[in-house]
């Protein structure tokens, strides 16, 4: 409303014409008009367009209270903190409710006293929608005086009023966000008798103290947000109160690559300031975010838990502080990402993932490299060609296998300077004209791209490669795995562990 600076009693709320709307009725209104000036409704929600979106406005529009409904890093939370956007920016409350009274329809004992009182002349502030949002984790210790209230005796004491004064109520988080939104996260994890309490706010739209004959109406629209997951792990819904909630949205992850490649790019702190400028490959952008798709097919992973979005978005920022680590190390004020930076997002995956029994098995590390192998071998058959070539065919990367054939290798440490790195990689032959025939462009980025070529062929099982003390090793995959017998026969079982790693 303009100018409701100006407007500081309730008779001048009066005069200026201001009329009272419920909050539903409010947010559809904002809802209304932010479409029809075409305001984008949900601004850096990625991915949800056609999907869970469209549900959240026939929602608003109906008025309806509501549930998201989905795996762990779905961005339910950031949706529903988000809604406050359709509140106006402003309304009037009698000045010191505690539960944001109307000026022009006053719920609690402390409105109706004061307006009798002062009539008038009675105090009005203004509140901001940002003060009209409330949000409560659900937790087992949650109880029913945290979220609707109960008496205080110490309030009492000090007033000097009887246990039975309606002013002596302690009002919980909900009473409080009344003509606001209300937030309840992670609904299961509540208590079935605490959600019981709930039942009355979602139909009867009131509340009722302990010790109190009297109702209390509130007007609030409430959300949710639960895992599917949790309905069996730590709790369930009940009954009664899934069916009082209006409408259930049931959200995803990124359905394509190049969504989750936004969303990353969007949330993640890795394009940073600072004294190293670290730039990194398409090709590597999608292999990153290849790594959480292939995680969501892997059969070592817990899916009915889910991958969360974060897990990408830490795993870029680790994957760039390795490369910035690099780049400190060697004193160098540029650098790019590398295939060795890849594997230092590990400790970003193991963290995220809930393993099956097969996956505990292999451990977590294991499982953590194995997945971003498999998404190397994804992403790098959508940039070269496929070195599984039909019999009698010639391989496109026989140049290069040559060169690892008559005994040649390259080592390449993960803290290799960038000079270094280039003069290794030129050793190989064939290994540049193949990046400069496949990625037009290259530019710049040609040995960071050769460097994915020699990784893509250990991933398919055409190169061997050594991973030990901070650096990684190519070689002939015959000849790896041959030395790798000998040694078996030299030394103890031990050593051929060698050999299992290239298989």
């Amino acid at each position: 409303m303009q100018n409701h600076e100006k407007i500081k009693t309730l008779n001048e709320l009066k005069k200026s014409g201001w009329e009272s709307v419920s909050v539903k009725e409010e947010m559809r209104r904002n809802l209304i008009r932010m479409k029809q000036e075409n305001v984008e409704l949900f601004p850096g929600i990625i991915g949800y367009e056609k999907t869970v979106l469209p549900q959240l406005e026939h929602a608003i529009l109906a008025k309806h209270d509501l549930i998201l409904l989905g795996l762990r890093g779905q961005a339910k939370t950031k949706i529903l903190r988000m809604m406050t956007r359709f509140l106006d920016e402003y309304i009037p409350v009698v000045e010191g409710s505690e539960i944001n009274d109307d000026p022009l329809n006053p719920v609690s004992r402390y409105a109706k006293d004061i307006i009798k009182e002062k009539g008038e002349d009675t105090p009005v502030q203004w509140l901001h929608r940002s003060l009209r949002y409330g949000e409560k984790l659900a937790t087992p210790d949650t109880t029913v005086a945290d979220l609707i209230g109960d008496i205080d005796p110490i309030k009492a004491a000090a007033q000097k009023l009887n246990l039975a004064d309606e002013n002596v109520i302690n009002y919980g988080l909900v009473p409080r966000t009344n003509r606001g939104l209300f937030v309840i996260n992670e609904l299961p994890d509540l208590q079935p008798r605490i959600q019981v309490a709930l039942l009355n706010i979602m139909q009867e739209r009131d509340i009722q103290i302990r010790g109190f004959n009297i109702r209390i109406p509130l007007d609030v629209s409430m959300a949710f947000s639960a895992n599917p997951e949790d309905y069996t792990n730590r709790g369930n819904i009940i009954t009664p109160l899934k069916d009082r909630i209006d409408a259930q949205v049931v959200t995803h992850y990124p359905q394509d690559v190049e969504t989750g490649m936004k969303i990353t790019e969007q949330e993640s702190n890795a394009f940073r300031n600072g004294s190293v400028r670290v730039t990194i490959h398409p090709l590597y952008r999608e292999l990153i975010e290849e790594v959480a798709f292939q995680a969501r097919r892997s059969e070592y992973v817990d899916q009915k838990s889910g991958v969360s979005t974060r897990m990408t978005i830490t795993a870029m920022e680790q994957v760039y502080s390795a490369a910035e680590r690099r780049a400190l190390s060697n004193n160098e004020s540029e650098t790019r990402i590398r295939v060795s930076d890849l594997f230092y997002m590990v400790p970003a995956l193991t963290g995220k993932m809930e393993l099956v029994y097969e996956g505990e098995q292999e451990g977590v590390i294991n499982v953590a490299k194995h997945i971003i192998g498999k998404a190397v071998t994804g992403t790098f058959r959508r940039y070269f060609p496929d070195p599984q070539r039909k019999e009698g065919e010639e391989s496109p990367y026989s140049e290069i296998l040559n060169w690892f054939s008559i005994g040649n290798e390259i080592e390449i440490p993960d803290l290799l300077a960038e000079k270094e790195y280039q003069k290794e990689l030129q050793k190989v032959d064939g290994l540049q004209k193949i990046v400069k025939k496949h990625v037009q462009k290259s530019g710049d980025n040609v040995y960071v791209l050769m460097d994915m070529v020699l990784e893509g062929l250990h991933q398919n099982s055409m190169l061997g490669k050594e991973d030990m003390d901070q650096k990684r090793s190519f070689s002939d995959m015959l000849g790896s795995m041959l030395g790798g017998m000998r040694d078996f026969g030299d030394e103890d079982d031990d050593d051929f562990d060698d050999f299992d790693r290239l298989n």
